[in-house]
Order: C-alpha cells, then structure tokens, then sequence
C-alpha cells in the first residue's frame, strides 16, 4: 500500500520539513559559523547586506538539500538504527521520488542566490554540489567518511573570499583544514551515539576506525582546529580579541572532551549538539575584533 497517496498537504508539508530537520537548526549552524568567519575575513569586517544574505540563505538551503540526499542514499541503513528508524523515507511515509524533488527544489533556489555573486562563486558551487551528493555514498567504502563531510561543509569558506575577493588567498587553506578538523571533531562526536548501531550494519564511521583512540582523536582534531584558525587570524591581521575568542572556544572543547571521555551515548550526542556554540564563539570574536580595528 503506497501511505504517501493519502497524506494530506498539512501532513506532507509536516514531513517534508522533518526530511530536511527544519527542528534541528545544529545542523545549518555548523556550516554558517565557518562561511561567516571567512565573509568577516575577507571584507575585513562587514561584508555588506547582500552577501551576509546569499550566503547564510545558501548554507540553510544546501544543509537542507543535503538532509534529503543522505537520507535517500541512507534508506536501507537508517531502519536498523533507533535513532533514524522514522525518518520520512526510511519509514516509507515519503517516497524516494518526492524527496529528491524537495532537495532539488532547494538547490536549485541556493544556485539562483549564487547566481547574484561572480563567475569564480558559481564556478565552486558545483564543486560544492558534487561533494554533498558523494559524501553520503562514502560510507560504504571509506574509513572516514566524516573527512568528506569536512570537505563538503568547508566550501562556503573559499566562496566567501571568491564572491568579496574574486580571490582564494593563503589564509582559504588554514580555514578550511580547520574547519575539516573541527567537522571531524564533532561529527566523530556524532558516530560515537551510532557505534553500535554502525557496527551492526556495515557502515563505516571514523568513530569505528579511530577504535579505542577515539576520544584522543576527536580532542587531536579540535586541537588542528584551533591551531589552523589561529594561524588564519595571524595572516588576515587579527588581534587579540579574536585569540580571545579561540581560547573559549578551547574551552569548551575541552568540555567537550570531558563530556565524551565515558563513551555514553547522550552525553557524546550532547557534545556533538552543543558544537555551534564553539563556532559562534570563534565567530563572535573576530567580528568584534574587525569592529575594534576600524573604531581605532
């Protein structure tokens, strides 16, 4: 019996937003930070109204594409984990069809507000596009698949500089090996609640290669975080209100670290939750850090 025939447009338009976890706002605030930092990094400051706009829509809209696609590429594992045994495809509530449409109707609105920048950012948002399609097909291959979702969510950074800058300057790389880092950091987080689930299953997740080390893993990966943002602040002139800012953020890694040092599952998924605060933070102090410069 096809259940998606007889839902109605309220009951529809209810599971089209839990497809793209429109109650889950972690998710898309863990892309904005990075894209933020590199938009305050390459205008030296504000970057201007329509800029802020494109590509803090672009990021929701492209985090909630991407929800649509892993959770069609992961259909067949999610029924056998607890935590995403409902979601809408996986319990047969919405169809494979329907909900790459929904995730194409999305792109396609994030590819209309790139079209408003320059031809070097439109040139990477197919980069970014193929990454995020890939990325949930990884896992059946490839020890650390959180490393392509670093990848994925790291392309926001050289397309801010690309729209401002029309430029990929030095400091692009010591951002984005960061911020892969910090994806690795808490996306491992993330595997850590699945672990046995993923086991059972046949997925692989660096929280499953990285074993018994995996709690030194993920405090290594904050730790190349910060040290790479650090050293992106020291090329783009930062000062100390922005180091500030890093050292925070260290703490709350730390917290972090001590929040999953006993593997259990809730306290791991806290950890991973709890993350957007650590890039609002880093953000946080480089904005004010611009703000005092210019007031000098």
């Amino acid at each position: 019996m096809n259940t998606t025939a007889t839902l109605t447009w309220r009951d529809r338009w209810s599971l089209y937003l839990d497809l793209i976890r429109w109650n889950r706002p972690q998710g898309w605030l863990l892309l904005l930070w990075p894209t933020w930092m590199a938009l305050w990094l390459a205008a030296g400051g504000f970057p201007g109204w329509h800029l802020l706009l494109v590509f803090t829509l672009g990021t929701i809209l492209m985090r909630s594409a991407g929800c649509a696609v892993n959770d069609v590429a992961d259909k067949e594992f999610d029924r056998y984990v607890e935590r995403t045994a409902q979601r809408p495809i996986t319990s047969g509530k919405l169809s494979v069809k329907e909900s790459l449409g929904v995730g194409a109707i999305l792109a396609l609105v994030s590819f209309a507000l790139v079209l408003t920048t320059n031809p070097y950012t439109i040139g990477l948002s197919f980069g970014a596009l193929a990454v995020t399609v890939v990325y949930p097909y990884t896992k059946r291959f490839f020890s650390m698949p959180q490393a392509v979702l670093g990848v994925a969510f790291s392309f926001g950074i050289p397309m801010a500089y690309a729209a401002i800058q029309n430029q990929i300057p030095a400091q692009v790389a010591w951002l984005m090996i960061g911020n892969l880092g910090w994806v690795l950091a808490y996306d491992t987080e993330y595997a850590m609640v699945d672990r046995n689930d993923d086991l059972r299953i046949g997925i692989r997740t660096s929280a499953i290669t990285l074993g018994r080390f995996d709690v030194i893993g993920v405090m290594a990966f904050y730790l190349l975080c910060l040290v790479c943002w650090y050293m992106a602040g020291q090329l783009s002139g930062r000062g100390w209100v922005y180091q500030l800012g890093l050292a925070a953020a260290a703490l709350q890694a730390l917290w972090h670290g001590w929040l999953i040092k006993g593997r259990e599952r809730m306290a791991c998924f806290k950890a991973f939750r709890l993350n957007h605060w650590l890039g609002f933070t880093v953000w946080l102090g480089l904005a004010l850090d611009t703000v005092l410069v210019s007031v000098r």
